[in-house]
């Protein structure tokens, strides 16, 4: 962490660079990082990566600092890369070009272990050590002991199954080491599923090198490093201004994981303490106040525990600060070791690291910092993974299918100044992940979809609104079929900030032959025979701001548009709606004087 005094206004060395020029060389290394992204999208096999997009590509300096993200997820990307290509180097202290290294473990860096990663150091001509390339895949199979990648009820990672793999060499002098090819082969259901997502992974990366080198020969090594230098100082520069324009405070705010096997009864509760440090330019995250590491696979490895304060961070400030090792110099996220949201110890389960406990860390720090201040953070985003973003998989004409599918997930959090993010699908996703077409999946696998809508009545109200909850349905054709699921938010759904309401709950229920619907539980694979359906309900995001101070005219388009009920607008929102759909604004002002405990008034409208 640099001390403030130490941040130069700008670099005293002849190789200074002037704001184009800084500009110009981020653009060319963010367009690499899309380049590999835009390789591992269009060459992977598996729908997680080819439809879903669950994958993130970085650059990295030698130093292991991240430099270039591309569209990444931030659970994948800002912290655990640095300690990934900290394990390569110390792993294999003498490295080549054409190394290639496969990484997946949760207890050297990486998110969980299904997020394959692929590394590979940039080395120059004279053998130094340049720069590391990442492309990360989430894979639809990892090994697992059941067939899923997101296992909620294993107990240690024995139980869970999966091949760990901390930064080993893969290819040598460009060449596959096939030993390591076939294990993963003789482990994984699918394996030319498997072989296809690898290499695309493989494949992106190595674009990723070429693009450098190119670079590098076009630049010049040295200067490379002296941008990426003043490229951190200057964002770390733009983080201490944006630090000091906020209010100092410090907030705790707590968050609860439903229960599920391995839990206490009544949950997870999940507690973040955020101090705003305006003078010293600092965000402390302080997450040392929780359980010890659980019998299940909802403990977040060390990537996650460092990387899901920073969103929350990051989610409730100036958006254009880059994320990068300058800005991350002036967050400092407090971790505890054998701690649930810590850095885990082996053999301990970290399946499910990215996404449930993931949010739980997430959320209460952007609500904490939404209580400092009005207009600052966010309410709480829905939580995961209902069986709409279950893994599916079974035996059809003879042939094993196995995949995840993203089949109707919203949760978008109200925000200071727009309503919830209909497709985030969750903190740590960010939206970058895309909803499933119906269509491609229907043609991939052997499944049916019955219905995928929007649920009336689900959003968290506030000022601004949370993202109303999906409802989906899906069927086997010709086989059964298993969905796998770790579907938090049944019992404790997103809640609001400032006054917002809480978004709608989840819930999963399997429609038998006869067209009932039978609950079935959050944390399960259940087997759906042919004729049933998979039922998934996902929440809805918190609502931020009382929800009388919402435009009266947001509300009207809200009810237009099938959202929102004429008896919701009235009851929750208080606003009283004409027979042409119109607010009634003197009738509006009547209802809310007689609710009890109302406010007075009418928040801006937009007329």
């Amino acid at each position: 962490m640099s001390d403030i005094s130490s941040v130069p206004a700008e670099a005293a060395t002849e190789s200074a660079m002037d704001g184009s020029t800084l500009a110009l060389l981020t653009a060319r290394f963010e367009g690499i990082a899309r380049k590999m992204a835009n390789t591992l999208h269009r060459t992977g096999r598996s729908g997680i990566l080819t439809i879903a997009r669950d994958f993130s590509c970085v650059v990295l300096t030698a130093q292991h600092e991240l430099l270039a993200t591309a569209e990444s997820l931030p659970n994948h990307v800002l912290r655990g890369p640095e300690i990934m290509s900290r394990t390569m180097a110390e792993n294999h202290p003498v490295l080549r070009r054409g190394d290639a290294f496969l990484h997946n473990s949760p207890y050297h860096g990486c998110t969980h272990p299904a997020d394959h990663s692929i590394l590979v150091p940039i080395i120059d001509d004279e053998g130094r050590h340049r720069f590391t390339v990442m492309a990360k895949a989430h894979q639809a199979d990892c090994g697992n002991s059941l067939p899923t990648t997101y296992m909620g009820s294993a107990i240690d990672v024995y139980n869970e199954g999966a091949l760990i793999f901390p930064a080993v060499k893969v290819q040598q002098n460009y060449e596959h080491v096939m030993d390591i090819i076939r294990m993963c082969q003789l482990r994984i259901r699918v394996p030319e599923q498997w072989w296809g997502d690898y290499l695309a992974t493989l494949g992106a990366a190595r674009v990723g090198e070429r693009e450098i080198m190119a670079l590098g020969a076009e630049i010049g090594w040295d200067r490379l490093a002296d941008y990426a230098s003043q490229w951190f100082d200057y964002s770390e520069r733009r983080m201490i201004e944006v630090i000091r324009a906020l209010p100092a405070g410090r907030v705790t705010r707590s968050s609860t994981h439903d229960p599920f096997p391995g839990t206490p009864a009544e949950g997870v509760k999940i507690t973040a303490t955020v101090e705003i440090k305006p003078e010293e330019a600092m965000i402390e995250v302080d997450m040392t106040d929780n359980p010890d590491t659980m019998p299940n696979g909802l403990n977040l490895s060390e990537a996650c525990a460092l990387s899901t304060p920073m969103i929350g961070v990051f989610n409730s400030i100036d958006h254009t600060v880059p994320k990068n090792e300058g800005s991350f110099r002036r967050i400092k996220i407090h971790l505890r070791d054998g701690c649930v949201v810590g850095r885990p110890r082996h053999p301990t389960s970290c399946s499910v690291a990215t996404t449930n406990m993931a949010d739980r860390v997430a959320n209460p720090v952007q609500c904490a910092i939404a209580e400092i201040a009005d207009g600052l953070g966010q309410a709480e985003t829905g939580a995961l993974i209902p069986p709409s973003c279950g893994v599916v998989s079974g035996v059809h004409d003879g042939k094993p299918f196995v995949n995840e599918v993203y089949l109707g997930c919203t949760g978008g959090a109200g925000t200071p100044w727009t309503d919830g993010w209909l497709t985030i699908l969750h903190v740590g996703n960010a939206g970058m992940c895309y909803q499933d077409s119906i269509e491609v999946d229907e043609l991939r696998h052997p499944i049916f979809v019955k219905a995928r809508r929007l649920i009336p009545d689900s959003e968290g109200a506030g000022r601004f609104r949370g993202a109303l909850g999906a409802y989906s349905e899906f069927s086997p054709v010709g086989c059964s079929m298993t969905v796998a699921y770790v579907s938090d938010g049944n019992v404790n759904p997103a809640t609001g900030a400032r006054e917002g309401m809480s978004g709608g709950a989840s819930a999963q229920f399997r429609r038998k032959a006869d067209g009932s619907l039978e609950p079935v539980p959050a944390c399960a694979e259940v087997l759906i025979a042919e004729g049933e359906a998979m039922v998934s309900i996902s929440g809805g995001g918190g609502g931020y701001g009382h929800p009388f101070e919402r435009d009266p005219m947001r509300v009207a388009h809200d009810v237009r548009e099938g959202w929102v009920s004429a008896e919701r607008a009235r009851q929750v929102y208080g606003i009283v709606l004409s027979p042409d759909g119109s607010p009634d604004l003197a009738a509006t002002l009547a209802c809310r004087d007689q609710m009890p405990g109302s406010r007075k008034g009418i928040g801006p409208t937009s007329e």
